[in-house]
Parts: structure tokens; sequence; C-alpha cells
């Protein structure tokens, strides 16, 4: 009896141990569940500020972070515009004026299409366990929801911007419930909340992401996903210099 007893206790250590879960792991899983290997879909981004609201709607192709085509699809003014991420180099075209853009490296702390994205933030948003040193730190409720509160350092010489990073992820379904972003000086500079959980054709995720400025008041952008496919089969070309130029 006490032989089993003592096999039992070590098969229970063991399992423990092998499922214990480390923050790079938590924040892979919340990143890809989130985003998948491959997508395709629709969505809608919502600019508020103290004087107007602007609403974009957008067709977007993914595959992991290394390669993105955004296209503006309304309002019909900038129908046509896109965007082309491939590694880390940005282009913009622009319908009406039919001209390209590459985006310099000093024009990437800049607002991305007028929201509260910046164009770093579309090069650099899934590159957080390679560029940043993961630690969990507790365990806290958000909404109600037991998450991992999980703090991201960069990594020595790393290219990034932000000073550190707090990301709490949601310990029933991995999936990413708030992420605060702070500058070197340790001042908070903004805040994304993940919210309405809905199912897309198979997988569950947050279809609401609101980004709070908190440098400027009043300043939100709302991303709306409206339909999303994962890891789809996409063809090269779409992600092409020839593919950016083609207009409509």
């Amino acid at each position: 009896m006490k032989r089993f007893l003592l096999l039992a206790i070590f098969i229970c250590v063991i399992t423990t141990v092998k499922h214990a879960q480390t923050a790079e792991e938590i924040v892979s899983k919340a990143e890809n569940d989130i985003k998948g290997k491959s997508s395709y879909g629709t969505i809608e981004m919502i600019i508020t500020t103290p004087d107007f609201t602007r609403t974009l709607k957008m067709e977007s192709w993914w595959i992991g972070n290394e390669k993105a085509l955004i296209v503006t699809i309304a309002p019909i003014k900038e129908a046509g515009n896109k965007t082309l991420k491939i590694g880390d180099q940005i282009w913009s075209y622009l319908r009406n004026t039919e001209t390209t853009i590459k985006i310099p490296p000093s024009m990437m702390l800049q607002s991305w299409n007028g929201s509260d994205f910046t164009n770093d933030d579309l090069v650099r948003e899934s590159n957080l366990v390679k560029d940043y040193d993961l630690k969990i730190l507790a365990t806290e409720k958000i909404n109600n929801d037991e998450c991992w509160k999980i703090q991201l350092i960069p990594k020595p010489d790393a290219p990034v911007v932000w000073g550190k990073i707090y990301y709490w992820v949601r310990k029933a379904d991995y999936l990413p419930a708030v992420v605060q972003y702070f500058d070197e000086k340790g001042n908070m500079v903004k805040y994304m909340v993940y919210t309405d959980i809905k199912n897309f054709h198979g997988r569950v995720m947050p279809s609401k992401w609101v980004m709070h400025n908190v440098a400027k008041k009043g300043h939100t952008t709302t991303i709306i996903v409206d339909d999303m496919h994962f890891d789809t089969k996409i063809p090269d070309k779409i992600f092409s210099y020839q593919e950016l130029e083609r207009g409509n």
C-alpha cells in the first residue's frame, strides 16, 4: 500500500510539472488563438476622438506576423487604400493619387490610418516572446475571469519601443483580456481591452478590441471583427508589390 501511495504521489508530481505553463507558452497561445498561422476576414475600425468619430471597414489577409495585406473597402472616399507588410517593412498605397509610399523608420511611431495604433504596432505585434523576457506575476480577475498577469520586459538590444508590457490572459481559454503598454519612464501610454467572445468558423476569440490612448484623453480605437477564417491557404501573390498597386 505504501509503495502504491508513493507511486501515485510521484505520478501527480510529474503530471503537474509536465503541465506547468510558462509565461512564454501562455502568451504564445493567446496570440495564436486570435491570429492563427494564417487568417482572412473583414473588420471594422472605429476611431473616436473628442472632435469626431470615423469608421473604416477593411479586408485583411495575414500569414503569422510575417506578411499582411489590409485593404479599406469603406467609406467610398477611402476604398482601395492598402497597407502591405512583409517582415519589418511596410508600404502604403493611396488609391486617389495612385501612389505607393514605403514607411521609413522615422515614421514607425506615427499613427496607422489615423488610429491609436502605430505603424510599429503593425510590425511588432506578434514578436512578444522573441523581443521580451516574460514572467508570470500573479493571478487576477478581469471581468470576473481568472487571469494570469504576465510582465514583459524588453531583452537587451531588442528593437522595441515599449519599456514594459503587462499582459492578462484568461485561464479558462487562454484568450487575451487586457494588455497595458508603458514607456521607458514607466508611464502607461495606452491599453487594449478584449471583450465579446464569439465563435468564428470553429475558433473562439474576442470580437471587440478597444485601444485606449492614455496620452490623448478621449481617444480610442475599436476593432470589431465581423468575420474571420483561420489557417486558410493564402496565395503568395496576395503579399506582393504588384498586388499592392493593382488599385481596386
